[in-house]
């Protein structure tokens, strides 16, 4: 691995097989991020941002190429290994927030620590952890209590809460007016003040000028 690098995909393919058709969602793609970057990366839909974000975020394999994550070799991993690195190291906010609907945002946020295992101060975490966005006087309320803005924010709590490495967010804003998008925003640059690696997933020119860089893919390449 090059000094200082905390993702690299090099020549990645990505081939989904649908009935007897073929989508080639990535196609040779290469990508670094030094630790503590802010990038995001913008594409129209069905560029392969999303396909891009499974497999940085180990959710998916590439078909071919190789990902190192943190100076290992993906493909060196079994699935057990990937979902143990993914809950340490990773971080994931959605577009959707995909929060559960009738769990407190405590709750929610407690989540990963459960997957985790182990019950020391995992309630402690989780309430700083929504501290940490400013919901600390709404850690009992359902998400149906909250406003899309506050639910983004306790979707980055949840994010938070096992302090990983890298935040890795797929159109953070795309479902919040201007406002709660600028909060959001602020949030994630204060986390990459604080020195974490932030990838953004986003289709807003606006919200990828924001980054320390960004990067453009297009039919499933990186352009340049």
């Amino acid at each position: 691995m090059s000094a200082g690098l905390i993702i690299e995909l090099k020549n990645v393919f990505k081939t989904y097989r649908m009935g007897k058709v073929e989508v080639k969602a990535l196609r040779g793609l290469s990508l670094a991020v030094t630790e503590g970057e802010m990038v995001a990366v913008i594409g129209a839909s069905g560029s392969g941002k999303s396909t891009l974000l499974n497999v940085v975020g180990l959710l998916d394999r590439p078909s071919s190429g190789r990902y190192l994550f943190n100076g290992v070799d993906t493909s060196t991993l079994n699935d057990n290994q990937m979902a143990e690195m993914r809950n340490r190291e990773l971080g994931f906010v959605f577009q959707d927030f995909n929060l559960l609907p009738r769990a407190t945002a405590l709750a929610n946020v407690e989540l990963p620590l459960v997957y985790r295992g182990g019950t020391n101060k995992r309630r402690e975490r989780a309430v700083e952890a929504l501290g940490r966005v400013g919901l600390e006087k709404r850690v009992h309320h359902k998400p149906t209590e909250l406003s899309g803005g506050e639910q983004q924010r306790v979707a980055i709590a949840r994010a938070l809460v096992n302090d990983p490495h890298i935040i890795l967010a797929d159109e953070p804003t795309g479902n919040l007016d201007t406002r709660s998008t600028a909060a959001i925003m602020e949030i994630f640059h204060g986390l990459h003040g604080e020195g974490k690696t932030v990838v953004l997933i986003t289709h807003e020119a606006d919200i990828a000028a924001q980054a320390q860089r960004t990067v453009r893919i297009t039919d499933g390449r990186i352009d340049g």
